[in-house]
């Protein structure tokens, strides 16, 4: 009888596990025919592109075989090392000025309670931290253009030319404004998690064992909230230095950038050279995946302190 009981019990559990397993199978299935057109996206549209810019960077235009003359006349004309030079020096000034106001923005943001000035602020954020391109420029040419309302506004009430200081939209400071206007709210909505997760018992402990506001934010708050504000930097030098609309769109014929040139060198707006600009191509990988790769550290430092 009791060899019997036993057996039943066994069979009992067999037959329940055997839809569990089902299940799990059947999850399993649909979790693989969710994730396989992602990654056959990926293939094509991401890793794809990227290959055949670096073949396209390595092969001799008139007999296709393997050759680095691309990179060499990358390096010997001045012209392409200087859009390097001012891509970076673009996308280095945007950063460093949008990852201080912004931490400064995102540290007030994080001291105010929820509400709906923040919810508003927020909202804000996340709008003009995406609207760039073509429409942006246009924004700030209808505002500080040579005919644009402040541009105006001010030459007839304050009689103050800011053409005729030498400012102007179409230069490299006026490119860095308007960059400045989306880099900002993209660098509060990176920080803001870290701002927010400075704990209170932290300043408290600090206080008490007699430390000043300011021996708080040099000794505590700084090093917890570093890794994060040079995640962000470094997130802003990567939005700005692949940046095109905007710039083709503000100063194409002004300023020397490189995703401009790369758009001169194959759509033919002086010559036609692939080769040259996959090798610019792939030169804005080489540097874009260096901070990438330094963003990705600072993260993983950071989400130490995040508890994550």
């Amino acid at each position: 009888m009791l060899s019997q009981a036993l057996d039943e019990k066994v069979t009992r559990g067999t037959t329940g596990e055997q839809p569990r397993r089902r299940a799990w199978q059947l999850a399993g299935l649909l979790a693989w025919s969710i994730l396989v057109p992602f990654l056959l996206f990926c293939l094509l549209f991401e890793l794809l592109p990227v290959v055949i810019t670096i073949q396209g960077s390595l092969t001799n235009g008139g007999t296709g075989g393997l050759s680095l003359a691309s990179y060499q006349r990358l390096f010997a004309q001045a012209s392409n090392l200087r859009a390097f030079q001012n891509s970076v020096a673009l996308s280095l000034v945007t950063a460093l000025i949008g990852g201080l106001l912004g931490a400064v923005a995102a540290y007030g943001l994080a001291s105010l309670r929820q509400g709906w000035l923040r919810n508003l602020l927020m909202s804000f954020c996340s709008i003009a931290a995406n609207f760039a391109g073509v429409p942006l420029a246009f924004a700030f040419v209808a505002t500080l253009g040579v005919t644009g309302f402040v541009t105006v506004a001010l030459r007839s009430w304050l009689h103050l030319d800011l053409y005729g200081l030498g400012f102007s939209i179409y230069q490299f400071w006026g490119l860095v404004l308007v960059y400045v206007y989306f880099q900002l709210p993209l660098m509060i909505l990176v920080t803001l998690p870290a701002f927010t997760g400075l704990r209170p018992e932290w300043r408290e402990a600090a206080i008490n064992l007699g430390a000043s506001p300011a021996g708080y934010w040099w000794r505590v708050a700084l090093p917890v909230l570093f890794p994060s504000l040079v995640a962000g930097t470094m997130l802003l030098f990567a939005n700005a230095f692949g940046a095109f609309a905007t710039a083709y769109a503000l100063a194409q014929g002004n300023i020397n950038l490189v995703p401009i040139l790369i758009d001169f060198l194959v759509n033919g707006n002086v010559t036609v050279d692939f080769g040259l600009g996959d090798a610019l191509a792939v030169g804005m990988m080489v540097l874009l995946l260096v901070v990438v790769a330094l963003y990705t550290t600072m993260l993983r430092r950071a989400s130490r302190w995040q508890g994550r």
